[in-house]
């Protein structure tokens, strides 16, 4: 049995088959002679169209395992060159030229107020994750842009909400470096300055260093719970650290070498309201906490089907967590509507927390009560679109179709009734079925599809104007290749570099 991939956000989809799949024998080539039939008679096409489709169904299955398109190193750099990392070059060169000219004290400014540039720069990386800011982002966009402007600015609408971790990313990076310069400032005229600011100056960067170096894709990726544990208590420690630092910092004369206790000088001063800002945007969503009843089922020893009261908008995802502090892991929300009575998470078995739902099913679970948006958040912009998700990535997709008449689903799994259930089979089929989804089961069709093929064809036939991607980190990278060279929109899963 092939070892699942353990990912943490609910955006990476797994495929159940993640190694090569057989390839089709000769006799198995009916069962996708009558996909390509079934394809070609939802999508409304002519026969002539079914004929192509056919033709290409009987060609040599073997050469589904490799790439039909050929990329120009331009193009590979567009995608490796995501708005994430144009963002994070944008923010990491601005704070970067600022950072010199104060360093060769051309710019006086930051070397007297050094504490604005760097709160500044972390409040903005906290805002950029922090639920409220972007929902309400995501709100304006969706009311203010869905479907007339052009296409080419929804899609850039799009792309900007997906990565505006690229600038929690280079915010907080770009913070870090004024915080060593401010720290270094100090050594430097280290007479004229109390040893305890020296001394919370130094535990701030070692405090802040921990949190960024915890929050790599290498290490979140790979070791949830050490990512969670050292990026958010440390982060903490941080941000209390900063506190100290900062009301120190404000209270100590330089000129006098003496302690000034008075508050309202420290209020006064923009470090302090940067600090409280920080603090408060920290603090909200740990407000929406709870503990909440959850009824599990269990359809087989892969996946865990969780149900909460409530209906959801499409688009959102959800955090949570045996306990009220640790262990948070985000998965997609699944539902009918915002009135609908209830609402699901699919669980996929990939790693201790998971498993654990399957063994030890809980009776309930702490969640924040604010849930965060996703890219298929922004699905209402669109006329048209096609959801693609593998495996367990469905939780992520579902509710998209589920709720926007104007989208298509394919899925691609292996023996998806069996193994996720009654319940989730149920909202496919009265809800999509058979118009708007396309299920591609790999254990029963013998292998796995040439997905390029089965995008083209609905892409064309449905009338798209995007397409999402979930899937694993290999079956991203060659769908959104393919997307590419064949002139197709498409946003993918995000791996944050």
């Amino acid at each position: 049995m092939p070892m699942l991939e353990v990912v943490d956000d609910p955006e990476k989809g797994t495929l159940d088959t993640l190694t090569p799949l057989p390839v089709l024998p000769v006799s198995s080539k009916a069962v996708i002679q009558d996909a390509a039939v079934g394809l070609a008679v939802q999508s409304g096409v002519n026969e002539r169209k079914m004929e192509l489709a056919l033709a290409e169904a009987k060609r040599d299955p073997s050469s589904h395992n490799k790439p039909k398109w050929k990329l120009s190193r331009w193009a590979r750099f567009q995608l490796w060159f995501t708005t994430y990392r144009k963002f994070f070059t944008f923010v990491i060169t601005l704070n970067g030229v600022g950072l010199l000219l104060a360093a060769l004290n051309i710019w006086t400014y930051p070397r007297r107020y050094t504490g604005a540039f760097i709160l500044g720069n972390l409040i903005f990386a906290i805002l950029m994750r922090n639920e409220v800011f972007g929902r309400l982002l995501y709100l304006i966009v969706n009311v203010c842009f869905a479907k007339w402007p052009p296409l080419w600015f929804r899609l850039g609408c799009t792309s900007v909400l997906q990565h505006l971790g690229g600038i929690h990313s280079g915010c907080a990076t770009a913070g870090f470096a004024w915080l060593i310069f401010r720290v270094v400032l100090i050594f430097i005229d280290h007479r004229d300055n109390h040893d305890a600011v020296l001394i919370t100056g130094v535990i701030t960067n070692i405090a802040v260093a921990i949190s960024i170096v915890s929050a790599f894709p290498w290490v979140r990726n790979t070791h949830h719970n050490i990512f969670e544990r050292h990026h958010r208590f440390i982060g903490w420690v941080g941000l209390v650290s900063t506190w100290i630092f900062v009301v120190l910092g404000d209270s100590y004369d330089l000129d006098t070498h003496s302690w000034n206790p008075d508050g309202v000088h420290v209020i006064r001063q923009q470090d302090f309201w940067y600090v409280f800002g920080m603090t408060v945007l920290i603090l909200i969503p740990w407000f929406t906490v709870r503990e909440v009843k959850v009824d599990i089922e269990v359809p087989s020893p892969k996946v865990a089907i969780l149900r909460f009261e409530r209906g959801m908008q499409q688009g959102l995802l959800s955090r949570i967590s045996r306990s009220s502090i640790m262990e948070y892991h985000a998965f997609g929300i699944v539902s009918e509507g915002p009135h609908a009575k209830y609402h699901y998470l699919i669980c996929g078995v990939q790693g201790d927390f998971t498993r654990s739902l399957v063994n030890e099913p809980p009776t309930h679970v702490w969640t924040r009560q604010l849930k965060f948006a996703g890219v298929s958040h922004t699905s209402t912009l669109y006329k048209r679109g096609i959801r693609v998700c593998t495996g367990t990535g469905l939780g992520a997709a579902l509710s998209t179709c589920l709720q926007n008449p104007d989208w298509y689903l394919i899925w691609i799994g292996s023996d998806q009734e069996k193994t996720f259930g009654p319940t989730i089979s149920g909202l496919i089929y009265r809800h999509l079925w058979p118009d708007r989804v396309l299920l591609w089961d790999s254990k029963a069709r013998g292998g796995r599809p040439d997905v390029m093929k089965l995008i083209k064809d609905a892409y064309h036939s449905w009338g798209a104007e995007v397409v999402f991607i979930t899937s694993n980190w290999q079956g991203n990278k060659e769908l959104m290749e393919g997307c590419k060279a064949a002139g197709i929109p498409a946003f993918g899963t995000l791996w944050d570099f």
